[in-house]
């Protein structure tokens, strides 16, 4: 692998960790929204990540650090989920656009490394709190709230800064090796 097909590898890495901590601000920002345009409880997204199809060494690797097949680059979706889509309804719509197999170069290949599969809505049911003042309050006097833990979606958030913040240092490594190179090259 050349050094600029590493900081594709980071850079789509870091396009990927970037999404996730969008979705964990929409999941906070979404904690105590009790009806969607599409009607109840806003439901927690879920960032899948999977291998890109087009660097089956990457996916073998991934694979092999996972103990076999966790990982692959099946159509199933990485880590077996099934789903593998887009927002639901009542999202925002704008975290769709960076939905892809990165593209970070001049070629028309994916980058190597791995890209977001899909964000899936978690299928749990919503909490229920007793609140008959509530105008959303259902004839037993409860109001469905999402799901959402704060803790967990901030070490969510913590992990994809750190992954983010890795792989912007790996891509600082990576110019300072090319650009060492280089005044080797003119010497």
């Amino acid at each position: 692998m050349n050094l600029f097909a590493m900081m594709e590898t980071s850079g789509g890495a870091m396009q990927a960790e970037r999404m996730r901590a969008e979705v964990v601000a929409t999941n906070m920002a979404n904690a105590e929204t009790t009806q969607t345009p599409t009607g109840g409880a806003y439901r927690r997204q879920h960032v899948v990540f999977a291998a890109n199809p087009g660097d089956p060494e990457f996916a073998n690797s991934l694979s092999a650090a996972a103990g076999g097949g966790a990982f692959g680059a099946s159509g199933s979706g990485a880590l077996g989920v099934s789903g593998v889509g887009t927002l639901a309804a009542g999202s925002q719509p704008s975290l769709l656009t960076p939905l892809l197999p990165f593209n970070l170069g001049s070629t028309n290949q994916a980058a190597p490394g791995v890209h977001i599969a899909g964000v899936v809505e978690d299928t749990s049911a919503p909490l229920k709190r007793y609140d008959p003042a509530n105008p959303e309050a259902g004839t037993d006097g409860y109001v469905s709230y999402p799901d959402i833990n704060p803790l967990t979606e901030m070490v969510d958030l913590m992990g994809a800064t750190r992954a983010y913040g890795l792989n912007s240092s790996a891509v600082q490594a990576e110019k300072g090796m090319v650009t060492s190179a280089l005044e080797i090259a003119k010497s």
